[in-house]
């Protein structure tokens, strides 16, 4: 039977052996992918790869939306999503929402 520094110096020796194996893989690997792209002229793009400074699509502006309503007390609102509670609690006591309109 081997002794423990035996073992540990096959094993030393294998992690050796199986990093070269990895690293000729991969070469060849990269070699193949070159060859592939420059064959056909492919792009980063083409890959589905994202490219280093450009976006996919450019980002919308976000662009303020004017004011439709405001309150009594300076209130706003652009008449978009739920009603605020100050125009809710003013129609709530008889007026009309058509009031406010600016």
């Amino acid at each position: 039977m081997a002794s423990y520094r035996e073992l540990l110096a096959q094993r030393a020796l294998l992690e050796k052996q199986i990093e070269e194996a990895r690293q000729a893989e991969v070469s060849d690997a990269i070699a193949q992918a070159r060859k592939l792209i420059a064959e056909h002229g492919l792009t980063a793009a083409d890959l589905g790869f994202k490219v280093a400074g450009a976006s996919a699509a450019p980002a919308k502006a976000k662009v303020a939306v004017a004011v439709k309503y405001r309150g009594p007390n300076g209130e706003s609102w652009s008449g978009r999503g739920k009603a605020p509670n100050w125009l809710t609690s003013l129609e709530s006591d008889g007026r009309y929402r058509d009031e406010f309109l600016v």
